[in-house]
């Protein structure tokens, strides 16, 4: 394996002529996001198992053109591990994404290795190999990196080639690749990366705790900052942290004082953006009704007759995923046959692959087209005998 750190316009041309013409790269990323609302690319590895280099973005800065353009070819498949924060970077900086793609998380999950098992655990499960933990935290916008840190970088990509081998040939062997074509499909959707603003205000924790026209305050709160964090790239809690934002909500401030007054509202912020806010809070504040959000409501509790047919589909769910060796967990969560057995429509179990494996058996055993058969104590789930 030829390894490299390109640094330097000419070393990154030469790499790209080793690297054309690839039938695969494995490509991670390092990054940071602590002072950020977008992440910072630190670091580019990419490997097609001949070859491995960290590519050097902060010192490259616009001469890293050529190595793009390798990354966004078409006829090369892009392989990672947990893409979803990598294609983040790669959605906001360039507004592509390297496909096509792979992306051997939720291909691990297909072969039993559960349904987000971490790249160091499936390296040492799937190739034996031990990779060491001791850069996971370390600050990839310092220069100079030392050995440590590229060899720990060079191995996220190494390894992760002769996974895709391995994974790639093992779901080949049981015709399971194109169940992976509706996760690659969210993957690179846009709108996985570009979530609305004026629904932030649902992942504000402590919402729960407010009602009614409160709610209607923190949704107008919400979708400023969320604009604001984006605009300035900015982390969210710089500008307001979620307890502050609920504390706002639930005293309704009418004026500057009363703000400034909330425990965790900084001075500079009430001295900046104060005015503004204030008009904010008290327009949300004289909503009508039918303008306020509401929480989607629980569902009511299960009858128990509809527990105990959530038990029936697990026991089902059991013996499906191990006629299809995997783990029950990959196929379905105990929430998720709660949402089968009340019928509802966003259920997981009835998209993609999981549909097929056991959303459909699973729907004919609600309907009693299908049942579970005990046999000298062996389950089996059989079609009903009608007569």
């Amino acid at each position: 394996m030829q390894e490299h750190l390109i640094d330097n316009p000419d070393a990154l041309q030469a790499l790209c002529r080793e690297l054309a013409g690839s039938e695969w790269l494995a490509v991670d990323t390092e990054f940071i996001r602590e002072r950020s609302y977008y992440p910072r690319l630190c670091l580019i590895q990419v490997s097609n198992g001949e070859t491995a280099a960290c590519v050097d973005p902060l010192t490259l800065g616009d001469e890293l053109a050529p190595f793009l353009d390798l990354l966004f070819d078409g006829s090369i498949l892009k392989v990672f591990h947990a893409a979803r924060q990598d294609l983040e970077i790669f959605w906001h900086d360039w507004g592509r994404f390297p496909l096509p793609l792979f992306d051997t998380q939720p291909a691990a999950a297909l072969l039993g290795h559960g349904d987000q098992i971490g790249y160091a655990n499936l390296v040492k499960r799937v190739l034996g190999v031990e990779l060491p933990k001791d850069q996971s935290r370390t600050d990839w916008s310092a220069r100079p990196l030392n050995d440590e840190q590229i060899r720990y970088a060079l191995d996220d990509v190494i390894y992760l080639g002769q996974l895709y081998l391995e994974i790639r040939g093992s779901l080949s062997d049981r015709e399971r690749l194109q169940w992976l074509a509706a996760d690659f499909a969210t993957l690179t959707a846009p709108a996985t990366y570009e979530p609305d603003p004026r629904e932030a205000w649902k992942r504000v924790k402590g919402r729960q705790h407010l009602r009614g026209r409160q709610l209607a305050v923190l949704a107008a709160l919400a979708e400023w900052r969320e604009t604001e964090a984006r605009a300035r790239d900015l982390p969210r809690k710089w500008l307001l942290k979620d307890d502050v934002m609920v504390e706002i909500c639930r005293r309704l401030p009418r004026n500057i004082e009363a703000l400034a007054k909330i425990r965790g509202v900084e001075a500079g912020l009430v001295r900046k953006e104060g005015k503004h806010l204030l008009a904010l809070l008290q327009k949300a504040a004289t909503l009508p009704r039918e303008a306020w959000p509401s929480e989607k409501r629980r569902p009511s509790p299960l009858a128990p007759e509809q527990e105990a047919m959530v038990d029936y589909l697990t026991a089902a769910l059991r013996l499906l995923a191990a006629e299809h060796q995997l783990s029950p967990q990959a196929i379905a969560t105990h929430k998720d046959l709660q949402k089968l057995v009340r019928g509802e429509e966003d259920c997981p179990l009835l998209e993609g692959w999981r549909r097929a494996v056991a959303g459909e058996p699973l729907q004919a055993l609600l309907r009693g087209e299908q049942q579970l058969v005990n046999k000298g104590g062996r389950l089996s789930l059989q079609t009903a005998n009608r007569g």
